[in-house]
Parts: structure tokens; sequence; C-alpha cells
């Protein structure tokens, strides 16, 4: 399980991150002392499970869960706070809070709670996955090559954690698109043209199409971050991790790669910038879809 925690409290914060550590509970990728500062991070690392302060300067828990929602944000969250009265957790449990943890933090409190996430997430996973299975039962023959090209472009993106989100599905349109063509290309076209693509196979006027575009090249370039975010997190934790090893020096600029993980091992207060390469990542998507396809 992968946590994200926002308190303004530093001591609540290292308490958490412990707690999940120590008991082995999974890995904390990220943290921040309001929801101001944790929405960005956030949306592009995309965690499993939020903690957050009910209290907090700027923005508080209930706002920061609003925020994120609006922004398309599907993972839990678990709700730290000292006062709870019953409107408060009946507006939480509103907004899609899954448990509360009470101040002060109690670790045997903490452990319990997360663990029974964790069995939630897993259960919802696989259902998920079952459903998935069944969706696929029944396909003619006609949607075979275009759903085991969907199938290879699905599983590689599954190894770089961003499976699932809108911005996947413009890269498997995308990817389907030049496996579809005529002409096997050693090069991508332009950018454009494959915005343009995608979003020509919807219902759009041309000045909708302009807008479709840039929408596809935001939530694609906020998807590609969520993957290098990922892989600097399992870089950081075990450099020999083996879909570290392969995706990596593949996919991004492993000078980038490693400038992110110092910062995360020296825990800096600021993360440099991510420069992020559209083009390179889905160029060599393509010819790695393209050699699985080949080779059946």
């Amino acid at each position: 399980m992968r946590y994200f925690i926002v308190d303004d409290d530093k001591a609540s914060r290292t308490m958490l991150k412990n707690i999940i550590i120590d008991g082995d509970l999974g890995m904390v990728i990220g943290e921040a002392e309001n929801g101001v500062k944790g929405l960005l991070p956030i949306l592009t690392r995309n965690p499993d499970v939020v903690l957050l302060d009910l209290l907090m300067p700027e923005l508080d828990g209930i706002e920061t869960i609003e925020r994120l929602r609006s922004e398309g944000f599907e993972g839990q969250f678990i709700m730290i706070s000292q006062v709870v009265t019953k409107e408060i957790v009946g507006e939480a449990y509103e907004k899609g809070v899954e448990y509360f943890i009470h101040k002060p933090i109690n670790r045997v409190e903490v452990q319990s709670i997360l663990k029974k996430t964790t069995e939630q997430f897993l259960l919802k996973n696989s259902l998920r996955t079952i459903q998935e299975t069944l969706a696929h039962i029944g396909l003619d023959t006609l949607n075979a090559r275009e759903k085991s090209v969907k199938e290879i472009v699905m599983s590689i993106l599954n190894d770089m954690g961003i499976i699932g989100g809108a911005g996947s599905d413009d890269i498997v349109l995308i990817i389907e698109h030049l496996m579809n063509s005529s002409e096997r290309m050693a090069q991508l076209p332009p950018l454009k043209e494959l915005y343009e693509a995608v979003a020509s196979k919807g219902e759009f006027n041309q000045v909708d199409v302009k807008k479709e575009c840039k929408a596809i090249e935001q939530r694609i370039r906020r998807t590609i971050l969520t993957a290098f975010n990922n892989l600097v997190s399992l870089g950081t934790i075990d450099y020999t991790n083996p879909e570290f090893e392969y995706y990596a020096p593949r996919y991004f600029d492993f000078q980038e790669i490693r400038k992110h993980m110092v910062s995360i091992q020296e825990e800096r207060d600021e993360e440099p910038k991510v420069k992020i390469n559209i083009k390179k990542f889905l160029q060599v998507l393509y010819l790695e879809t393209l050699e699985k396809y080949q080779q059946g």
C-alpha cells in the first residue's frame, strides 16, 4: 500500500510514517503540511490511501477531499482529528472518508485501521479484476487483434502503476491507432496528430476537438508523471526492484530519476521539477508493444 500524509503537525506526520514503516504496512510516498501543498503531489503520485488531518490552515481536510475528488482522484481517505462531532463525522463519510484516526495518535488503533483499509483495497481490486475478466468474455474474432494490443499496453502500464486513469485510456487509444495504421513507423508522427486521431473518435465539432486535444495532452502528461514518481519511489526503497530496473532507464531520463531519488533520500523540503518527455514515453511504449505483438 502506498500512503500520503497531510497534517500541519510534523510530529504527527512522523509518528504515522514510523507506524507504517515499523508495522510493514506499506510505504509513505509523500507528505505535506496542509491541503494546498498536498493537492498536486497527491494527484501526480496517485497514492492508494491519503491520511489527512481535519483541521488545517488554508484548506481543511473536508475541502481537500472535495478538491481531489473533483480532479478525479480515486484513492481512499482516512481522516485524522482530535475533535470529532456527529456533524463532522457525517459530512466526512459523505465525502468518502473510510475511517477516523483519533488524536493523540495511538499505534494500535492506527495499525488496526490501516490493516482494515488494506483488506478493503485488496477486495475491491479482486472484484474489479473479476468484472474486467467477465467483460472480455464473448468478444468476437474481429476484435481479437485490437484486444491483444490493448492487453499488451495495459500490462506495461500496470507494471508502472498507472492503469485505470483517463490518461492511461488515452495512451491505449494512441498505441492502438499506431498499431492499426497501414505502415509500421520507426518514429512517431507529431503528437498533435495523435491527439487529433484520438479526439476525432468522439462526437466533437472542430472547436471541441481542439479543446479535447489539450485535455488529452494534460491527462497523458499527468499519467506519465505518476509513472515517473512511482518508479522513483520503487527505486528509492529497492534499487534492484525489477520494474524499476526495466522501466526507469527505458521510458525516462535516468539522470532525472536519480535526481529525484536523491531528493527523497535526503528529505529535502523542495522537490526538483520533473521534465516529462511525452513523445519519448509513447515512442518506447509503441516499439515495445510492437515487439511483443509480433512475438505473439
